[in-house]
């Protein structure tokens, strides 16, 4: 029997240093409108952590997976969808796994979808389910005919979001030009030099230091906010070096004044 990981199945805590508004907007109007969202794009482009904040800000329920390879095999995946949806919808997913099993495969693929459908519609609760790093399973046989069957069918209030560090193969993303799907991709995620001037801000640094480091980083998220993490950090070792230099100085003042003090009063 396949072992849920908890970990698989928990949201991550870290939120952004600074929200990326446009981006949520553009999220937000496709939670609206379409069924799914696919966010794709390098390690270190932001996608986890715009996920993050949007699920935080949705007003919805949010179930969240992050897959790894061993998940390439369709019951472990399926146990662990499951048990995702299951952590905002109790007992999500019993009869899914009961009807089908341990073994199923591709052929099983019509009908887990059928009864994933299914027991979404017991509920009319709006829900967000997130499946991040969705690549990892691209080469499994079961991916595209899963995807493909079960986006269209999504009830009105629910919305998956896929996140990946590519497109899924092309019968997926294709569902885009029938307005079913929003697809945010690495030129999306990339900061605007105003994002950029926030995030330095928020580390207590100048607007014009984040001029040279959105070039130097072509807006790459991770790398962009280490850079402005260690010049902050950099900036403070400064200030409190300078803060002890200047009570030093200070204290070494008040102790030639009153020495000399002591000094004159021994000559009378």
């Amino acid at each position: 029997m396949v072992q849920v990981i908890p970990e698989k199945i928990t949201p991550p805590v870290e939120l952004p240093r600074v929200s990326r508004d446009r981006l949520l907007t553009t999220l937000g109007e496709s939670l609206e409108g379409c069924n799914s969202t696919i966010i794709h794009g390098r390690a270190g482009t932001g996608k986890t952590m715009l996920a993050t904040d949007f699920a935080r800000r949705s007003g919805r329920r949010a179930a969240w997976y992050k897959l790894d390879a061993p998940d390439s095999e369709l019951p472990a995946f399926l146990r662990h969808l499951c048990a995702a949806v299951a952590t905002v919808r109790p007992a999500f997913g019993e009869r899914l796994l009961e009807r089908l099993g341990e073994q199923c495969g591709i052929d099983d693929v019509p009908l887990a979808v059928e009864y994933f459908v299914h027991e979404l519609l017991d509920s009319n609760e709006p829900l967000l389910v997130v499946i991040d790093d969705l690549h990892l399973v691209y080469d499994a046989e079961w991916m595209v005919p899963f995807f493909r069957r079960l986006l269209p069918l999504l009830p009105p209030e629910v919305h998956v979001m896929l996140l990946g560090r590519s497109l899924p193969p092309t019968p997926l993303w294709r569902m885009r030009s029938k307005q079913t799907l929003c697809v945010l991709d690495e030129s999306a995620l990339a900061f605007t030099l105003a994002e950029a001037r926030r995030l330095f801000a928020s580390y207590g640094l100048p607007a014009e230091r984040a001029n040279a480091a959105l070039v130097e980083t072509r807006g790459r998220a991770a790398v962009l906010d280490s850079q402005a993490r260690s010049a902050g950090v950099a900036e403070e070792a400064a200030r409190m070096a300078a803060t002890r230099g200047a009570r030093a100085s200070g204290r070494l003042s008040l102790r030639l004044i009153k020495g000399g003090r002591k000094s004159r009063l021994g000559t009378t």
